[in-house]
């Protein structure tokens, strides 16, 4: 029987949201205009494009998965994952997947791209909370817990790295173990977890050389700056010009020609630039208030499948915003991930904006009663 909802979501976490999604597009904006400076760049059709589908798309998106009662989507899980899987191979059929700078993730409609792997975070999410809600009084086992979870971060794997896409796969990765320790399972299975995870990024940095650039970049950013290291030291250059005010909105000079990708994975160099110090710890405030009344969420959710798909969905979008801002900042090897709400890519905001909208719904039902 259901709990009976309360008349709104929660509406902290719906603010919070909105001022991330407009204030993202806003520096989206000022950072867009460095393609003015750039040989077959299309500052029109780039906004239009995040507007559109991003922000409105997104938005129509978190409006109907936020009156999706969440237990709906248990029934449908296996499916939803299945499809998302096929949806993110399709990318191999001739004429329909589309490459760029080596991989080969974005699908393309004619009139725009899409890239699949965005739906299938929320596919894996969605299973994964199903198959741990369902199997969590034997989650201490090897047979019903371990395995089965292996099986799925397995098939995802190969699936993301055949693309390859190492960085989205990680995201996730992070997401399905923050979902498998909420479910109640051993620490040593998880320390088993942890060496398994350790040899296989091992084995990923032995066979993809540019993963192993990256971690040399950043042991020593500075041996190769207009080589490998150049985009960590442009961005390095673009948050120190930023000073504690900032050169002001639109301001920002690195944006032009020197920062690569300045609306993909650079745009947080481009926002400190022209923000500063201040401007850059509010940002960080901001997400971390929007993690923090996530996860609250979670722990007031009114059954295990609700509290792990908040868990799974946060978790997604918080460790990608701080990877890619640690990324930006020298903390961690570049890894080219986007940052939720403000970097390029349409297909990236309507997906966080849908799974949001889930997380929402969850907040309705919110209770400290909570059942299986």
């Amino acid at each position: 029987m259901k709990n009976q909802p309360p008349k709104s979501v929660d509406s902290i976490l719906l603010i919070l949201i909105s001022i991330l999604v407009v204030a993202g597009f806003f520096v989206f904006s000022s950072a867009s205009l460095g393609l003015l400076a750039r040989d077959g760049a299309s500052f029109g059709s780039v906004a239009f494009g995040q507007l559109f589908f991003g922000i409105i798309g997104g938005g129509i998106a978190m409006l109907i998965t936020s009156h999706i009662y969440y237990r709906n989507w248990r029934q449908y899980a296996f499916y939803i994952f299945v499809a998302t899987l096929l949806l993110t191979l399709a990318v191999f059929i001739p004429g329909l997947g589309m490459s760029h700078g080596g991989a080969t993730r974005w699908l393309d409609l004619g009139f725009t791209t899409v890239q699949p792997s965005e739906f299938l975070k929320i596919g894996f999410v969605i299973y994964v909370a199903t198959l741990l809600s369902g199997l969590h009084r034997q989650i201490d086992t090897w047979r019903f817990g371990v395995l089965p979870f292996l099986g799925v971060l397995g098939v995802t794997g190969l699936v993301m790295l055949s693309l390859p896409d190492t960085d989205t796969f990680l995201v996730m990765a992070l997401a399905g173990i923050a979902m498998f320790i909420t479910a109640g399972a051993k620490w040593k299975h998880i320390l088993v977890l942890g060496l398994v995870g350790l040899l296989l990024v091992s084995i990923v940095v032995a066979m993809r050389p540019y993963i192993l650039d990256r971690v040399m970049v950043f042991m020593n950013p500075e041996a190769d700056q207009l080589g490998s290291g150049y985009q960590i030291n442009q961005s390095l250059i673009a948050i120190g010009s930023g000073g504690l005010v900032g050169r002001g909105y639109g301001q920002s000079i690195q944006k032009f020609e020197y920062l690569p990708e300045p609306i993909g994975d650079s745009v947080f160099a481009v926002y400190a630039e022209e923000f500063g110090f201040i401007g850059s710890f509010i940002l960080i405030m901001i997400l971390a208030f929007f993690t923090f009344r996530g996860f609250k969420i979670a722990t007031e959710a009114s059954d295990l499948f609700g509290m792990l798909l908040v868990v799974g969905f946060m978790t997604l979008i918080v460790s990608q915003a701080f990877l890619n801002i640690a990324a930006m900042t020298g903390l961690f090897p570049l890894s080219g991930l986007p940052l939720p709400f403000i970097s390029h890519g349409g297909t990236s905001l309507l997906a966080t904006l849908a799974t949001l909208g889930i997380v929402l719904n969850v907040s309705k039902y919110r209770t400290h009663d909570r059942r299986v």
